[in-house]
């Protein structure tokens, strides 16, 4: 058999590869692959199905809320803290004693006609009791008042970064919902990717078989499949990170994935709908950094009140077991206090400058954090038409890829392409596929930020 005969037979064979069983059907067909790295990543063993259930385990779970729960209870328990200072105190205290060294002696106790009278007496006295009770009152005390405007302020605060952490938690649930998104199908277009590279390699060694290929041909196959099944195994694993990223936005240790049948676009507008659009000046983390400014404010005046004088009223009450003939066993007094600081060495002048620059500083940041508001709003209102011109790029790229990768098989089924033609086209048609996939979440992602990004989320 000649030469350009067995070449024939070659190219005939390779192209009955791609014959249907119907005379009408022209299109080829490939030889489906078999693989074990095909078979998809297992389900995680817990799935949210609905967004609603996502915000439950976020209430029931998530540490971030409970941390900023805990600072609203602290700001509780310190303005109750400013109010007692500010009330009546009441304390009591009571001793007993006894006396193992004592020495006796005689002490007059009375004067009659006959003379003087003596008794026996040992001191110190054996055995006492003692108690008294004491109450103490601010009449004027107006750093302890201007403390309790303080405080309330603080559990302002607290609330106010109650409604910030909410804001920042349902942006990183939503952000990892749609990275799961992602991951799967990325994953899932790596699968297919592996499974296109096993039939090119399968077409390339037939192809070799027959007489028509070279070892060359195999081994850029081969290679090109060794590339597929690494970027199945990075894609498998990047699935995994971001089920395990949604499970700890959710407070679980784990991973955590998304129902097969959930659609994107219903969790998209449960997350838009949970939280409502706000004024930029409105939002939670501007109005955090405003009311720190206020308290500064407040820091300032309370160092300032170092040099007010303080009245306080207070009244004992006191008694005891031990009877010395000269003072009543029980005493009652009220006194008033008045103190005036003097000179402390200059602590209150530091405490005054301390709150000057603290004052300074939470303006600044509260300036930075307006500027970084302003230009994330308008990077959230131009993202969603870049997002938009980026997957339609995308898609345009994607077809190319595809065109381009039918016809090189083709021509190398006919023998007219070369086998590094195949593995270049099979590899920009991966990576269109990904590009795509990764621009059609980007757009979900950019519309859930230009909402999230300036809304409050009151749940």
């Amino acid at each position: 058999m000649t030469t350009a005969k067995r070449a024939s037979l070659a190219v005939f064979g390779v192209l009955s590869l791609f014959s249907g069983s119907s005379a009408a059907d022209d299109q080829p067909r490939a030889p489906e692959a078999h693989d074990a790295m095909l078979t998809p990543v297992p389900a995680a063993r817990r799935e949210i199905a609905t967004w609603e259930e996502a915000l439950g385990l976020v209430k029931a779970r998530s540490t971030d809320l409970r941390l900023v729960l805990l600072d609203v209870h602290r700001a509780d328990a310190q303005w109750r803290s400013a109010l007692g200072a500010a009330l009546p105190s009441l304390n009591g205290t009571a001793t007993a004693a006894n006396q193992f060294i004592t020495t006796e002696s005689r002490q007059i106790s009375g004067v009659t006609p006959a003379g003087p009278l003596f008794t026996q007496v040992q001191t110190p006295f054996p055995n006492a009791a003692n108690g008294s009770l004491s109450m103490s009152q601010p009449m004027f005390a107006p750093r302890a008042w201007w403390a309790i405007g303080t405080a309330e302020e603080g559990r302002v605060l607290a609330g106010l970064a109650v409604d910030e952490a909410k804001r920042q938690i349902v942006l990183s649930v939503a952000q990892a919902i749609i990275g799961v998104f992602t991951a799967e199908r990325i994953s899932e277009l790596n699968r297919e990717g592996l499974r296109n590279a096993l039939q090119r390699l399968d077409l390339a060694q037939r192809k070799f078989d027959l007489g028509a290929g070279t070892g060359l041909d195999l081994v850029r196959a081969r290679t090109d499949v060794a590339a597929a099944r690494g970027t199945l195994v990075a894609g498998n694993e990047a699935l995994r990170k971001a089920r395990e990223a949604l499970g700890l936005s959710l407070g679980i240790a784990g991973e955590v994935g998304v129902a097969r049948d959930v659609r994107l676009d219903g969790l998209e507008a449960s997350a838009v709908r949970t939280c409502k659009p706000s004024p930029i000046e409105e939002r939670s983390d501007l109005l955090v950094a405003r009311q720190r400014v206020k308290l500064a404010e407040r820091q300032l005046t309370d160092a300032r009140l170092l040099f007010s004088p303080t009245l306080t009223a207070q009244s004992a009450i006191s008694t005891t077991t031990m009877d010395t003939g000269v003072a009543p066993p029980t005493t009652w007094n009220i006194q008033g206090i008045l103190s005036v600081p003097i000179w402390e060495g200059g602590a209150r002048y530091g405490a005054m400058h301390d709150a000057r620059a603290q004052i300074r500083a939470a303006e600044e940041r509260h300036e930075a954090l307006r500027r970084t508001a302003t230009v994330q709003l308008d990077q959230a209102k131009r993202g969603v038409g870049v997002a938009e011109e980026r997957r339609a790029v995308a898609q345009d790229a994607r077809r190319l890829a595809a065109e381009q990768d039918d016809l090189v098989r083709r021509a190398f089924g006919e023998g007219r392409g070369t086998s590094l033609e195949l593995v270049a086209a099979a590899a920009a048609m991966r990576e269109a596929e990904i590009a795509l996939a990764l621009r059609e979440f980007e757009l979900v992602q950019a519309r859930v930020l230009a909402v999230l990004s300036f809304a409050t989320c009151p749940y």
